[in-house]
């Protein structure tokens, strides 16, 4: 099969990505890279069909180093392929992960979030947790948020329908996404075991679950567990 691509830089990306994690098979995908402003910072995901890899990347990228977005693309070929192979370039994409929200710029808060953060921070973080961007969403459909590249909090308005100790119960549920990031094992799996363990220590957790999924927009469905990486 003669393979398509797209004949430029980003292309050629992909090529050393799969070269790399995969040196005893030949590159028999369509493949294709593609920065778009469609994405919130430094997400990406990628369509795979039978004969086709398309990778789509946050323009956020384009300024990264190339090593850091090979690890990346190979992150998501892992997950593609149901592989488990690490590289070099896939810890130096974790490492920059860790250490993105340190340069994000802290300009959003809400004043009545930030109340709730520094309780929930002094109460189960030991204050330790730098205060992240603050701010209210209109989704419906997610309760709540954490966007690892903005360094960024968003909590849905549809939980001031309900009692004060939903919000604060959401609010932690991401503040332990920003403490834990993601599992390097793992990288597209948020809620590991420790996860869910540390989520559980919340006072009346599993109450507070019910009563999400009662005045969430799908009551069969529990809207603050389809957090994802995109």
């Amino acid at each position: 099969m003669k393979l398509k691509t797209t004949n430029n830089h980003q292309s050629s990306l992909v090529l050393k990505a799969f070269s790399s994690l995969y040196p005893d098979k030949e590159m028999n995908f369509n493949y294709s890279l593609e920065y778009s402003s469609k994405f919130h910072d430094y997400n990406a995901n990628v369509r795979f069909t039978r004969h086709s890899l398309q990778f789509n990347l946050s323009r956020k990228w384009q300024h990264v180093s190339e090593e850091i977005q090979i690890g990346l693309l190979q992150s998501l070929m892992n997950k593609v392929f149901k592989t488990k192979i690490n590289t070099h370039n896939i810890e130096l994409y974790h490492l920059f992960l860790k250490n993105v929200e340190i340069a994000a710029p802290k300009t959003q808060n809400d004043e009545y979030l930030e109340i709730l953060f520094n309780k929930l921070n002094e109460k189960h973080f030991f204050g330790l947790l730098d205060k992240p961007n603050l701010k209210w969403h209109n989704s419906a459909n997610k309760l709540g948020h954490y966007e690892y590249g903005t360094d960024t909090i968003s909590i849905s308005r549809k939980l001031l329908e309900g009692k004060p100790e939903l919000i604060e119960y959401v609010l932690y549920h991401e503040m332990l996404h920003k403490k834990l990031k993601f599992s390097e094992k793992n990288p597209s799996r948020h809620h590991t075991k420790e996860f869910k363990l540390l989520e559980k220590r919340f006072e009346n957790s599993g109450i507070l679950e019910k009563e999400l999924n009662k005045l969430a927009a799908k009551p069969k469905r529990s809207i603050i567990k389809s957090f994802f990486w995109e």
